[in-house]
Formats: structure tokens, C-alpha cells, sequence
């Protein structure tokens, strides 16, 4: 394996870092072209999770992924900042999937919490003016597919505040105007990519209803999802094993450790995402 760290310049910002993980493919399995998934960890825009960065990238790599952590911009950068890095960190991927033997065509971006947010955000922004009008090409910033874990979603009823407040300021935060554009479920249409969504019913920080807003509309949208609610456990789960979790124990929470199987199996049917079958 291969690590390294590269530095993200977006439009906006300079100050993001992708940590990158890279399995060589030459000397095993045949040389074959692995999927890619770019992961943003959370921290309600004000930190990075790194219980859900490196943790979650080794897992992901154990299925046969080319993984990728973004360490984005946070809180008093604010929106679009993180979005525009998020965008050029999966056109760095594409544009080096040959030499880190990448499907250019199997490049998932994933994201927890916050990172949830970020990563959503991309899914409905990929292919519109709003962010071509910083010069991406829509075909070079598409996600093939999303996985959102207790994502924050909304800016209206349901939202995380905090979340919404280091993401827009507290001046735009209480501007409805500014608030519909990252409240993610008004902005789903049928160019939003396939999305496999998990969540606890019991998540007293992000309520669950995020989640199922989102599933509801790409429902309405016709476009093909995966939603699990497990019916225990807080906020902030990551892997709900020990690698990840606090001192605590809180967040060992068995029931939802399987997702990441969950997920590779949503992944192999909605698409060419090849995966190997190891744990």
C-alpha cells in the first residue's frame, strides 16, 4: 500500500488536504481497475472526525476500494468553500485514475455527520451552473454514487443547527434564502447519484427524519437508494466498533456494524463497481 498526503486548490480556498490511500493493483488481483471512494468525515463543520476518516478508508480498502480522506474547511470558511474542494479532490481522483488504477467510472463519495452534508452536496450540485460557474466540468466532478452515514441534511425543521450555522455564518443562518440552498432535500432530481443511507432511529443529535427526507426524495426522483434505520444507538457511530469508538464504549453499538456490507452490496448492483468479497 501506498500513502501520501495532496494538497487541494480549489477556486476558493487553498487549505485542504487529501490523505490518500492506494493499493497496488500490479502485484495483485490481476492489475485490475479498483473503485474509488473520497470520504468526509464530520465534526459539524467546526473539526474533522478523524474516527471517521482513516478508520472507515481502511475498512472501505479491505472491500477492494482505492480510498481517500478529505480534510476539508471548516468554520469561518463557509459555503461553498468545503464544496468547491470536495469538487476539485474527485477531479484530482479522475484525472489520476490510471495511475492509481481507478475505474474512472466507479468513483463514490462518502461522508458522516457534516461530511454527510458535504457529500450530499456534491450529489445535487455536480451537474448544475452553480459550481460550473468556478470552471468544473460537470463529467469531471460526478459522483458515481453516494454513501451517507447520519448525514445532515436539512436547514429547516429538523436541521443541526450548529452544523447549519459554521456552514453559512450566523448572519446568512437566519436568511431563508441562503438556508433553501443547503437544505439538500429541495435540490435532489434525477441526476442525483445512486445513494445508500444509514442511520439510527434513536440519534438524539441529528434526528433520523434527515435521512429520510433525503430517501423520500430520491424516491421521488426515481433514483436508486438504500436507506437502513437501525433501531438503536447515538449520534456519530462511525464503524459502531471498538477502533472507533470513546473511551466511553457508548458508540460500540453491534447492531450497526454491519453497514459496510450493506453498503458494498448496494454498491455492486447499482452499477460497474467490482468488489472483492474480504472483511
Amino acid at each position: 500500500m501506498r500513502y501520501f498526503s495532496q494538497k487541494i486548490n480549489s477556486p476558493l480556498s487553498e487549505k485542504a488536504v487529501l490523505d490518500c490511500y492506494i493499493q497496488n493493483t500490479e502485484k495483485c488481483a490481476q492489475g485490475r481497475k479498483r473503485p474509488a471512494i473520497i470520504i468526509c468525515p464530520g465534526g459539524g463543520y467546526e473539526e474533522i472526525a478523524d474516527r471517521e476518516g482513516e478508520p472507515i478508508a481502511i475498512k472501505m480498502m479491505s472491500y477492494g476500494f482505492q480510498s481517500f480522506v478529505l480534510n476539508y474547511s471548516l468554520t469561518p470558511a463557509h459555503f461553498p468553500i468545503a464544496l468547491t474542494e470536495l469538487s476539485t479532490a474527485i477531479e484530482y481522483v479522475r484525472k489520476n485514475a490510471k495511475e492509481f488504477h481507478i475505474d474512472p467510472d466507479a468513483i463514490w463519495v462518502a461522508g458522516f455527520s457534516a461530511g454527510g452534508h458535504l457529500a450530499a452536496s456534491l450529489g445535487v450540485y455536480w451537474h448544475t451552473d452553480f459550481l460550473q460557474k468556478y470552471g468544473y466540468q460537470a463529467e469531471g466532478i460526478k459522483p458515481n454514487g453516494l454513501l451517507l452515514g447520519y448525514p445532515v441534511i436539512t436547514a429547516g425543521k429538523y436541521a443541526h443547527r450548529g452544523s447549519i450555522v459554521n456552514l453559512l455564518g450566523k448572519d446568512k443562518a437566519n436568511e431563508i434564502e441562503y438556508l433553501n440552498e443547503v437544505s439538500l432535500e429541495l435540490h435532489v432530481d434525477r441526476f442525483t447519484p445512486p445513494s445508500f443511507i444509514w442511520h439510527t432511529a434513536t440519534d438524539d443529535v441529528v434526528p433520523v427524519n434527515n435521512s429520510l427526507m433525503f430517501a423520500n426524495a430520491l424516491k421521488q426522483n426515481d433514483v436508486k437508494f438504500a436507506l437502513t434505520i437501525y433501531p438503536e444507538g447515538g449520534h456519530g457511530l462511525s464503524l459502531g466498533t471498538i477502533e472507533t469508538a470513546h473511551k466511553s464504549g457508548h458508540d460500540i453499538v453491534p447492531c450497526v456494524t454491519n453497514w459496510p456490507e450493506k453498503f458494498v452490496e448496494f454498491a455492486k448492483n447499482v452499477g460497474n463497481t467490482f468488489l472483492s468479497e474480504s472483511k
